[in-house]
């Protein structure tokens, strides 16, 4: 996994941390979920990535 890869992950899983709290304090319910899936498709494409590593090992 290239470090890019890993940076451009981690802010994608950082950007729907923000979401999902910003969505609970203002009581939206659909910012929140929405931050909850930003979060989820990050951690997946992550450990797509880390897959990919431990096959070219």
């Amino acid at each position: 996994m290239s470090f890019v890869d890993k940076v451009r992950n981690k802010l994608d899983e950082l950007r729907g941390r923000g979401k999902q709290t910003a969505g609970r304090a203002a009581g939206d319910r659909r910012t929140e979920a929405e931050g909850r899936g930003d979060r989820t498709a990050a951690d997946l494409r992550q450990a797509g990535e880390k897959a990919k590593d431990a096959f070219r090992r």
